[in-house]
């Protein structure tokens, strides 16, 4: 399907650039709203906006098929109450703003997807969490995403439907969870994190991206969707898979001691580590969502044929 216009709010990102290679070829133009001017690639353009302010950048969303925010400060941190106040600011300002600029459009974009995350639900060892029965946690990064979403739909967008887009990890080649866990494979520390039960749900970046496609074909589908491969593993398979592909076949673990000083030390929190995230996109799947990689393995094995 041909896309005329796409807005990729906080677009500049890890996930934005892969969201930029996936709708490149098949739309006439891509908007990245940013703090920092890349000025024009071909259909891709860049307009600057504080992310906070009103201005001359709402009327880009006039006639756009969809947008996309990825608006939010990086939780790899010690949650200070200086991170805490941004973490929570740079997602909330936001999403206030782009409802606002939404409702005053004449012609509001057709669907608003705001990526949030799937680590909103409880610390689950016991059964899978899902958008029927998932239980919401407790603790800092739930409040995140609770007050995140709650900013979200409130928004008064009769126009625009809207998804909440819980994300799970991404995997992929450039960025984001995969080239840190391969190299501290490569380092021979490749080994289980803790007790390596807890759940590890995570989605291809392909997938990621073309999941959005997707969601903006099925026009009776809005509210939450968990955006996670069908089959989450645990952090002990998911560290052998990557030693086993890579041909390293023994890891050295990381106990949790051991994980919370490293963890003071690079400045971030063992909950990005150790909270078992047991999350099933059971819309997705009801709704026959087609996996480009359904399988960890699978996954591992093309991001390595890329990195190698």
């Amino acid at each position: 399907m041909k896309y005329r216009k796409i807005i990729l709010a906080g677009g500049n990102g890890y996930l934005g650039n892969v969201l930029v290679d996936y709708y490149k070829p098949f739309t006439e133009e891509i908007i990245i709203l940013s703090r920092s001017g890349k000025g024009v690639d071909g259909n891709v353009k860049t307009i600057l906006w504080d992310a906070i302010t009103s201005g001359e950048w709402e009327n880009n969303l006039e006639g756009a098929d969809m947008l996309i925010n990825l608006c939010g400060k990086n939780v790899n941190c010690r949650y200070t109450a200086k991170n805490r106040k941004d973490i929570i600011d740079s997602r909330v300002i936001p999403t206030q703003l782009l409802g606002k600029a939404i409702e005053k459009s004449k012609i509001p974009p057709k669907l608003w997807i705001n990526v949030t995350s799937a680590t909103i639900y409880r610390h689950a060892e016991d059964r899978p969490q899902d958008e029927q029965m998932g239980e919401i946690g407790y603790g800092f990064s739930i409040d995140v995403c609770r007050k995140w979403e709650e900013t979200f739909f409130q928004a008064n967008t009769p126009f625009t439907r809207k998804v909440a887009l819980r994300m799970g990890i991404v995997l992929g080649n450039s960025d984001g969870v995969f080239p840190r866990l391969l190299n501290l494979v490569k380092l021979g520390l490749g080994g289980k994190q803790g007790d390596g039960q807890q759940y590890v749900s995570w989605v291809h970046e392909q997938d990621a991206a073309k999941c959005t496609d997707w969601l903006m074909q099925q026009q009776d589908i809005n509210g939450i969707v968990n955006c996670t491969a069908p089959e989450p593993v645990k952090n002990t398979y998911l560290m052998s898979c990557i030693r086993k592909y890579y041909g390293i076949p023994f890891g050295l673990p990381a106990p949790t001691w051991l994980l919370e000083i490293g963890a003071v030390m690079i400045g971030t929190e063992t909950e990005l580590i150790l909270k078992s995230r047991w999350v099933v996109p059971t819309r997705l799947v009801e709704n026959q969502y087609k996996f480009i990689f359904p399988k960890l393995e699978h996954a591992v094995k093309d991001i390595l044929s890329i990195r190698i």
